[in-house]
């Protein structure tokens, strides 16, 4: 009796596991490398506006009318008060330049998007190179059930190997909530960007660029850093079958878990971490 019991919850595991890795790990790469192809989201195109008449960039290009009214009544009462204050000079001048950013915001954000991009493809083409591999999630997760045997018919979830196995599979799904997040995240700050360009026309606004500037960053950062693990995680051989080899894509997969809090720890930012979501919601009901 006991056995069926063990070789049913066996069946509903490795039924489960293989479940998760043939249907969303496909995604996994898209959602983590981003590119400059995210911007060629229409729904995306549409909320941002094609010109100034449209989208964020109409909301953008009022509140910079408002700002010049702002300025405007500031530098007059600062004339009955003796304040000093920037002069018109300088709040044209940057009214101009960054007027400019922020309505050419789409095209900024394509670079920077690209030059993320081809940073972290030119490491992993340095594996490619190096292992005669693609260095991906997908070709990762490969090998990953070819070394820990994640699709093996004798899955047993009540041994060391089974156990490692569920550990496995749990981490790479939590990976992929995190990145998930993450790439929500980066589209919102793609729709942010022209109100970051406009916050610097004002000494008072400026904060809001460099919270922006700085989470952005972290966010498409946390991409080389990435790149940088699976292409460790590629150069390790796992051809001896040991259980330490198991243990050690654990240890690679916890990485790339963790990589968002160590880019956090590094240089500030947002957090993408499932877990830390989580805690955050349950106090918000609370």
């Amino acid at each position: 009796m006991s056995e069926i019991v063990i070789n049913t919850i066996n069946t509903i595991f490795q039924n489960l596991f293989t479940s998760i890795d043939t249907k969303l790990y496909d995604v996994l790469d898209e959602l983590t490398f981003i590119s400059e192809d995210i911007l060629n989201d229409e729904s995306l195109n549409n909320i941002f506006g094609s010109s100034t008449k449209t989208g964020i960039l109409l909301i953008s290009n009022s509140l910079l009318i408002g700002i010049i009214l702002y300025f405007s009544i500031k530098f007059l009462i600062s004339n009955l008060n003796n304040n000093k204050i920037e002069t018109p000079l300088q709040f044209i001048f940057k009214l101009i330049i960054f007027g400019i950013c922020m309505n050419s915001s789409y095209f900024i954000m394509k670079q920077i998007l690209s030059l993320n991009s081809n940073i972290s493809l030119a490491i992993r083409s340095l594996g490619e190179d190096l292992f005669k591999e693609n260095i991906c999630f997908s070709n990762l997760i490969v090998n990953i059930n070819k070394n820990v045997n994640l699709n093996n018919d004798a899955l047993n979830i009540f041994t060391v190997e089974g156990i490692l196995t569920g550990t496995l599979t749990i981490s790479l799904l939590n990976l992929m909530f995190s990145y998930s997040i993450r790439y929500v995240m980066v589209k919102i700050f793609i729709l942010l960007s022209p109100f970051a360009f406009l916050s610097l026309c004002l000494e008072s606004t400026s904060w809001f660029f460099k919270t922006w500037i700085k989470n952005l960053f972290s966010l498409l950062f946390i991409q080389i850093i990435v790149s940088i693990i699976i292409l460790i995680m590629f150069s390790i051989d796992y051809s001896s079958g040991e259980i330490i080899t198991k243990y050690i894509y654990i240890g690679g997969i916890y990485c790339l878990i963790k990589t968002n809090s160590t880019v956090r720890e590094l240089f500030g930012g947002i957090s993408t971490d499932i877990n830390n979501n989580i805690s955050g919601l349950k106090k918000i009901i609370k």
